[in-house]
């Protein structure tokens, strides 16, 4: 009987830190989150997108609202469902496909991400235009749902390569989604021209030994005007994952993309859906970590 009534005393002290540590300020916070997604947008990250969103059309049908659609497709991205298993408190199906793909052709991410990136830099005390780069690439499978693809014989992954540019932040600047054949080596240079032309003030770029060779760094000089500085493995004995300088930055980057898991595997038979994705991913993230900022600053 002692036993029973010592451990039904512990029970009740349990119980009453409990309810002492749930406060009104946590019974508020979840509340909201009951009321929706873990995905939707909450009215500080809503009200940080907004105003980069495209202007309703003057005339026609009454659009759908974008915060709707915006819930909608990080719904998709966190959780990975097909267009058609989208839930039904969302708008149909056919409405966020038809405004993703014109947000897509748009090229609405592109910009999205380039202001979130400027505003978490600011956030952080950085300059809001970076001048590293840090560049890596990441093969992931296909379906067998068609479009180009190829075989990454170093991975042994068929499929589609996203290569990266990212800031000291992790951060995205640019990135270029191409089959699983195309070599390290072989999309650099048109990587970094683009990461020139979106940012002319960066001037070096740190790589892998995957994109080692003399002819691969003047092709990207030449392209960019940006030095390629490989970043080795100083101990080549040593055996599995090693931390390297700023070489981590960029595959925690990746890692977070993993988090996303509509990005698991590539569904999208268009190459420019497929980084359309990725960017929404990204994005999604920035805004998570500005909205919590703002919050907290509040």
């Amino acid at each position: 009987m002692t036993g029973l009534a010592g451990r039904d005393s512990l029970a009740l002290q349990q119980d009453e830190r409990i309810d002492m540590a749930w406060n009104e300020t946590d019974r508020e916070k979840y509340a909201v989150i009951r009321e929706r997604y873990a995905s939707d947008l909450s009215d500080e990250e809503f009200a940080l997108i907004q105003p980069l969103l495209p202007d309703p059309k003057p005339l026609g049908r009454k659009p759908t609202d974008a915060r709707s659609i915006l819930n909608a497709l990080f719904y998709m991205i966190r959780c990975g469902c097909p267009w058609r298993y989208l839930p039904k408190d969302f708008p149909p199906f056919t409405t966020v496909q038809n405004r993703f793909y014109a947000w897509r052709d748009s090229g609405l991410w592109e910009q999205v991400v380039a202001v979130l990136v400027m505003a978490v830099r600011e956030a952080e005390g950085k300059s809001p235009v970076p001048t590293v780069a840090i560049v890596d690439s990441q093969s992931v499978k296909t379906t067998e749902a068609g479009g180009p693809r190829g075989y990454d014989a170093g991975k042994k992954v068929k499929g589609h390569k996203r290569h990266i540019a990212v800031d000291t932040l992790g951060l995205p600047i640019k990135c270029h989604v191409t089959p699983a054949d195309v070599q390290d080596r072989d999309a650099l240079p048109a990587l970094l021209k683009a990461v020139s032309r979106k940012n002319p003030w960066i001037k070096l770029a740190f790589v892998d030994g995957g994109y080692s060779g003399d002819e691969t760094q003047r092709a990207a000089f030449e392209a960019s005007r940006i030095k390629v500085s490989v970043v080795k493995r100083s101990d080549r004995t040593v055996k599995g994952f090693v931390v390297l300088p700023k070489r981590w930055i960029v595959e925690r980057t990746l890692g977070w993309l993993n988090r996303a898991r509509r990005l698991a595997k590539e569904f999208e038979v268009m190459i420019e859906s497929s980084r359309a994705w990725v960017m929404l991913a990204l994005g999604f993230l920035m805004l998570r970590r500005l909205g919590r900022n703002y919050t907290g600053a509040g």
